[in-house]
């Protein structure tokens, strides 16, 4: 599909875009919490948990860069990288979370995909996507994975996983605790982690492997969402909603999937591809008109199904 050129470049990391993209998550999450503390209203605090969740989930995508070793060209700085300052702070394990993801490039869509059981509960009614979105705004879906997190039945390997998380959290507690405004990790770190990012999470996955034409077709089992400047600040950071692209070219950094887009587009092969216009499309195609009717108690149970840690 690409000449060995085109492959050559666009396989090539750097370690300056790694490190600029870090710094723009923490940057940006930096100026929306200094925004809410010198200008407190609760307009500019929901604008900032908007921003702030949006990030977090930015975060999880540079750890996803990391777990494919395109964050950093060094594995070293790549994985120290992604795991202290884009997993933990997040409280995820990169470690796991890189077997886990790698299993699912290897089987998508396949027995043996971890994400399976994400993409097979769509389509949903209406009322059960919109439940599902109101338990993740309500921090329910948050609670949710808490108490039925695995750590709690096997304590030394929880511990194990939350080691880092911890001390990047205490680390980010007392920052905000030194710059005289400790109220900010409550209400500008963990509540966007309890609600927006539970529910841009939620529709990032539906976006990607949610209602595809083809399962068996790499151009088709995976989707590209055309995402405008508020859809990419507030729902698809980092180039995230080029899925299609990362699944086909899996060596491809981030910042360059716009590119391996445009040179697919050119050669030809755009009628070919799963490409959605926008994310109102694809939530409009996952609540279909085809999907059955639920009772209230399927809804409360299609929800959990839904939560965005499940299969991550």
């Amino acid at each position: 599909m690409l000449t060995l050129g085109e492959l050559r470049h666009l396989r090539r990391t750097s370690g300056l875009r790694g490190a600029g993209l870090v710094l723009h998550a923490w940057g940006v999450i930096a100026a929306a919490m200094t925004l809410s503390a010198c200008v407190p209203s609760p307009l500019v605090l929901l604008l900032a948990v908007m921003v702030i969740g949006s990030r977090q989930l930015g975060l999880a995508v540079l750890m996803h860069e990391g777990g494919h070793w395109l964050l950093f060209p060094r594995g070293t700085m790549n994985t120290e990288v992604a795991r202290w300052l884009c997993a933990n702070p997040i409280w995820a394990d990169l470690g796991r979370y890189r077997r886990q993801h790698h299993l699912h490039h290897r089987h998508t869509h396949q027995p043996g995909d971890p994400d399976l059981a994400v993409a097979d509960t769509y389509p949903v009614c209406r009322s059960a996507l919109a439940w599902a979105a109101l338990r993740d705004l309500s921090t329910c879906t948050f609670w949710a994975d808490v108490f039925g997190w695995s750590g709690w039945r096997e304590p030394r390997a929880g511990w194990r996983q939350l080691r880092g998380p911890l001390a990047c959290n205490a680390a980010i507690a007392t920052a905000l605790a030194a710059a005289g405004h400790w109220e900010l990790y409550l209400l500008l770190w963990l509540l966007p982690l309890a609600t927006w990012y539970q529910l841009v999470s939620r529709v990032r996955k539906i976006a990607e492997h949610a209602v595809v034409v083809d399962r068996d077709d790499p151009l088709r089992n995976a989707r590209t969402t055309a995402a405008g400047p508020i859809a990419r600040a507030l729902l698809a950071p980092y180039w995230v909603n080029y899925h299609l692209e990362h699944h086909l070219l899996i060596f491809v950094p981030c910042w360059k999937l716009p590119q391996a887009h445009a040179l697919l587009r050119a050669k030809g092969y755009e009628p070919r591809m799963e490409v959605a216009s926008g994310y109102r499309e694809i939530l409009a195609r996952a609540s279909g008109a085809g999907a059955h009717a639920t009772s209230g108690s399927e809804l409360h149970g299609r929800a959990q199904d839904l939560a965005p840690g499940r299969g991550q």
